[in-house]
């Protein structure tokens, strides 16, 4: 677990605090402090690629609208956060944001989860890794070249 994730309440209490607050001094001085606490998190973004088999289509589409909530828990548990798939012209696009400070051991719990394997039996055989991905390697990972936050 984040060693940082229990600033999250306090982060909310004092900005909803600051907001509601009608000193301008006092007000920018919780916000500042606030972004300050916020800005320790570490978070580490994670994009990746794969072909979507063109039959494939409608069925990925479809059970992606409506996920299982044992699947979007386990992700949360395993400290993704922000997590999004695209689609465009054969490929899925996906981006995620992790929180966690073991990214090894989290994959790890994450793979060995029953309903983890259920869902990648259903996703599994919609997707052809790209030409250029790793051995083993399904969702090929992809290089950040910029960021904005």
């Amino acid at each position: 677990m984040n060693k940082y994730l229990f600033l999250i309440p306090y982060i909310l209490i004092i900005s909803f605090l600051a907001h509601g607050c009608n000193n301008k001094k006092i007000r920018n001085a919780v916000i500042q402090k606030t972004n300050l606490a916020i800005d320790t998190l570490k978070i580490t973004r994670y994009a990746s690629i794969i072909k979507l088999k063109p039959e494939k289509y409608e069925f990925y589409k479809k059970i992606h609208a409506n996920p299982w909530p044992g699947v979007d828990s386990m992700l949360k548990v395993c400290n993704i956060r922000n997590c999004s798939i695209y689609y465009r012209d054969g490929y899925l696009f996906s981006y995620m944001e992790y929180t966690g400070n073991d990214w090894e051991e989290d994959m790890v719990k994450l793979s060995e989860e029953h309903i983890i394997h259920e869902w990648w039996k259903l996703t599994d055989p919609c997707q052809v890794p790209v030409e250029s991905a790793g051995d083993g390697e399904r969702w090929a990972s992809m290089e950040e070249l910029y960021h904005l936050d």
